[in-house]
């Protein structure tokens, strides 16, 4: 299950805005490659909507039945907000809806989030 836990407004090329819903799957434990030490994470990402934002808004705390999923893409920059350091990821995360094949969205690697 995936919580929409957010919304946001986007622009278009065209200047027309519209609304994406933010996506957070279940907590999940990872281990730190730096220090060995494990912290409370989830993976998120967005997905574009044709709601207006009062429905959007309206959405937040809905559970959705699939998961946030890791995918492959092409490399890019990440700067960790906390210490300044840049490294490079090639993966970012899209929502994958319970019995479809089929990836929606995908949001890179934004912020860290260590609980």
């Amino acid at each position: 299950m995936v919580t929409v836990t957010n919304y946001t407004s986007r622009q278009r090329k065209d200047g027309t805005t519209f609304q994406v819903l933010e996506l957070t799957g279940g907590v999940e434990l990872v281990q730190s490659q730096e220090t060995g030490k494990f912290y409370a994470t989830a993976r998120r990402t967005t997905i574009p909507c044709t709601f207006d934002e009062n429905i959007a808004k309206g959405l937040v705390g809905t559970q959705m039945k699939g998961d946030v999923v890791r995918v492959q893409v092409d490399a890019y920059d990440f700067t960790n907000p906390k210490t300044g350091e840049v490294i490079k990821l090639q993966h970012s995360y899209a929502y994958s809806p319970e019995g479809s094949t089929e990836l929606i969205g995908s949001s890179r690697v934004e912020s860290l989030q260590m609980a």
